[in-house]
């Protein structure tokens, strides 16, 4: 069954961080029917112009805050939060192909990904310190720890510094490392054989992975153990066991 691949692609020169534009589906002027009909099994989100994302226009987004009342910038966090509490409650996983510049939100949604293709030439930034903001934007003190340990995150986020590709590789920010011309075909190539999988599972293990650091180990087991029975109830994990036992790989289908 073959599953299709969503890809997002931020633009600089809009929001930043906002989802701009969709391809896979019917073009970028809708993004929730364009989810809803291409019902993606994987999605990838990347950027333009060499780059993928230089976070809020400083202009466009970060000048107005400056005028606003406390109410409307709490409303304003918020709603950029929500950006990470889609990405993370998405079941699909998501892979971030970065290159160039990937600075503050962009930074986010980059973290908030579930894997990273990254190239040697990008350089990552979470510097909302640099605009005399705290680094805890969008969840990033929760998730960005998560991924490269606490004393890396705090370095990040204490003094907003770029991260290179290859310490970013080093660090497991980024799981893949490629060239620049390269990075989409691996980002392309690793979502391909993630949604050639299955695809209940996947989103499972993301929903665990997810869980999973509010839990003591005992419940975590315990939670496993149920996630692992509804698995075993689906389709694929019998199509999985008739073809190992026709010496054939199994075709997954996702149900």
């Amino acid at each position: 069954m073959s599953r299709k691949i969503l890809l997002f692609c931020l633009m600089l020169a809009t929001a930043g961080f906002a989802f701009a534009q969709a391809k896979g589906g019917k073009g970028g002027g809708n993004q929730a029917q364009a989810i809803k009909e291409v019902k993606p099994g994987l999605y990838v989100v990347t950027g333009a112009g060499g780059n993928f994302s230089s976070g809020g226009d400083v202009f466009e987004i970060i000048a107005p805050l400056i005028e606003m009342k406390t109410t409307e910038l709490l409303a304003f966090t918020k709603m950029t939060g929500d950006v990470v509490k889609a990405m993370r409650a998405c079941p699909q996983p998501i892979i971030a192909a970065i290159d160039g510049v990937c600075a503050g939100a962009g930074a986010i949604v980059a973290m908030a990904s579930d894997l990273r293709v990254g190239t040697p030439n990008a350089k990552v930034a979470f510097l909302f310190n640099r605009v005399g903001l705290a680094g805890c934007d969008m969840g990033a003190c929760a998730i960005l720890p998560r991924i490269i340990g606490q004393g890396r995150a705090a370095d990040l986020l204490f003094t907003g510094r770029a991260l290179g590709g290859e310490e970013a590789h080093r660090w497991g920010f980024f799981n893949r490392l490629a060239a620049p011309d390269a990075v989409m075909a691996e980002a392309r190539a690793l979502a391909a054989e993630l949604a050639a999988g299955p695809t209940f599972a996947n989103g499972m293990t993301k929903r665990m992975l997810e869980m999973e650091w509010a839990m003591s180990v005992e419940a975590a087991v315990e939670a496993e153990a149920v996630a692992q029975a509804l698995c075993m109830k689906t389709e694929d994990f019998a199509r999985a066991y008739r073809a190992f036992a026709a010496k054939q790989k199994p075709v997954f289908e996702g149900d």
